[in-house]
């Protein structure tokens, strides 16, 4: 795949992702959330601010203005359909509000062979579970 724009002699590799930080109302309330629902664990604090992870990702939530539509979404890839489709009915199970309810898992985009489910947190940010490939397995 070619790069991108003018890269002129400068391009630094980029590992896998190390966390990301997110505006929060209530740091700790949303590690809560996260912990309870998401094999996620709290791994540091500081003030105004909590660190949660697993062994794919941290997550690390500040106090501030939360501001979804900076961020769009992020997706989480699952192993597999029945991975996808247990997540969605614990997801259902708990309450939390679904994208498209009723046909909640779907393609990533419109003709798309990945297959995903969409939800928002309580802070309003949007996030992804999908499985690569999805549609090869689905039947």
């Amino acid at each position: 795949m070619a790069p991108i724009g003018n890269t002129g002699d400068m391009r630094v590799r980029l590992g896998h992702v190390g966390h990301f930080g997110l505006s929060v109302h209530d740091p700790d309330a949303s590690a809560r959330w996260w912990g309870e629902r998401f094999d996620l664990h709290e791994i540091f604090r500081f003030e105004d601010g909590v660190g949660v992870s697993n062994d794919a990702i941290t997550i690390v939530f500040h106090r501030g203005r939360p501001a979804p539509s900076a961020l769009g979404h992020m997706s989480f890839h699952l192993g597999d359909m029945d991975e996808l489709r247990a997540a969605l009915e614990t997801l259902r199970e708990h309450g939390i509000k679904l994208e498209d309810p009723g046909d909640e898992i779907g393609p990533e985009s419109p003709g798309s062979p990945h297959l995903a489910l969409w939800f928002h947190d309580p802070d309003g940010y949007r996030w992804e579970l999908s499985v690569q490939n999805g549609a090869k397995e689905k039947s």
